[in-house]
């Protein structure tokens, strides 16, 4: 049996029972969240034959991608305070069913509003897992081993973001985007089911890390007031929307279209060549933590260097990109992959400032920017780009300039934030 001193100087005992519990809902809950990352950016890989099957514009086509993270967005805000009161596993298990019935009638879709529908019901079944697994570990977790746990489950998320790139556009030359959509369907239900039987709001002992478990949750609006009157919240919510915007605008949507039509990739070229993003962004998310601890002992100051370079690199998109030989390319994006990950410092700086009892609204509240950030771009861009020429190039670099200036100005802007330092000596 492990003895451990709690920040607050409390002795806890730590079995080896315990351990395995805390494993084993990490990997559980990583199940789910992997399919989450995969309904985000798949619809980038397969883009081409959706279109064609649906005979979508591409207004239309940005608009059916924007359309899951604007409900996933809005879906937060009344998500947030009901899994601090309901518990998360309920309202997991829930959302999961209306993320398997979307993914059937996404697949099933022959126009654009059943497609539409599908996208939606994904977006609102899918709003919760991140959020739901981070107020679990709020709860399984001291406020130190938060953002170590928080950054590998966004990691491990990101096989998701994998297998929706290169594995993505084999699988659908192979069963076509109808059965396998369904297929993920499937696999989307066993694991919600999974989630229902295997999940603890709360450890089976008496357990007491950071504060008692058994506090109230204030009222959903003196909540979200407190969070309202921190100009700190609202700076680094500015971060996380465009921070996300940039992210999906390659890897949810346009970066396929843009290696597609621009480079003349196949789609199993575009796939492989964004599969490096996610290469990127699996490597980069556990070592933020150890980044932000040893080297710039802040999380702010990780957040705001990882987001200035991710800065300079999106402006390839506004021109120079295509000047750069494959190997070159490949490397491009897998740092691009490298410095987006440095946006997950936002939920150990938000964690930070909020006490465990509203955790979940707080979570929520910064992630309904960071969903609203990506719905926004990849619908606004798909506008750009029709009213610009299609897909050319003018195209391309006036939809890419809006989330590379919004993120510029952000980053600025959050120079006023409340620094988070890590705690490291």
């Amino acid at each position: 049996m492990d003895i451990k001193i709690n920040e607050f100087g409390v002795v806890t005992k730590m079995t080896q029972t315990m351990h395995a519990v805390r494993w084993r809902l990490f990997c559980t809950l990583a199940l789910l969240y992997i399919l989450v990352y995969f309904y985000r950016v798949s619809l980038a890989v397969v883009s081409e034959d959706v279109s064609r099957d649906l005979a979508l514009t591409p207004e239309q086509l940005g608009t059916l991608a924007g359309v899951l993270f604007y409900v996933y967005a809005v879906a937060q805000l009344p998500l947030g305070p009901l899994i601090d009161r309901v518990g998360p596993r309920l309202v997991m298990s829930v959302c999961g069913l209306l993320t398997t019935a979307g993914g059937v009638l996404f697949a099933r879709a022959e126009q654009l509003a059943t497609a539409m529908a599908g996208r939606v019901l994904i977006g609102v079944g899918t709003a919760s897992v991140l959020m739901a697994t981070f107020a679990l570990f709020s709860r399984w977790y001291s406020r130190q081993e938060f953002s170590r746990v928080s950054g590998l489950m966004v990691a491990v998320g990101n096989l998701g973001n994998l297998a929706g790139t290169a594995p993505l556009a084999f699988a659908v030359g192979w069963l076509g985007w109808r059965d396998l959509f369904l297929v993920i369907a499937l696999l989307q239900g066993l694991v919600t089911l999974l989630v229902f039987l295997k999940v603890q709001d709360r450890p089976p002992l008496a357990v007491q890390q950071e504060t008692a478990l058994d506090q109230p949750a204030p009222a959903m609006l003196l909540a979200w007031g407190v969070l309202a009157r921190d100009r700190s919240f609202w700076l680094l919510a500015g971060v996380a929307f465009f921070w996300y915007g940039n992210y999906l605008a390659v890897q949810g949507l346009w970066g396929g279209p843009y290696l597609m039509h621009l480079l003349q990739l196949s789609r199993e070229g575009a796939g492989r060549m964004l599969m490096w993003t996610s290469v990127g962004f699996i490597i980069g998310s556990p070592l933020m933590d150890t980044l932000a601890r040893r080297l710039f002992r802040s999380y702010s100051r990780t957040l705001l260097a990882g987001q200035l370079c991710l800065t300079g690199l999106m402006t390839g998109f506004l021109g120079w990109l295509p000047l750069l030989p494959g190997w070159a390319m490949a490397c491009y994006f897998l740092m691009i992959g490298l410095t987006v990950s440095s946006g997950v410092m936002i939920y150990p700086i938000i964690r930070q400032s909020i006490p465990v009892a509203m955790v979940g609204t707080g979570l929520t509240s910064l992630n309904f920017f960071v969903l609203l950030g990506a719905a926004t771009t990849q619908q606004i861009m798909g506008v750009m780009i029709e009213r610009s020429g299609g897909y050319t190039l003018a195209g391309f670099r006036a939809a890419f300039a809006l989330p590379v200036a919004g993120l510029l100005v952000a980053c600025l802007l959050f120079l006023l934030a409340r620094n988070s330092p890590t705690g490291a000596e």
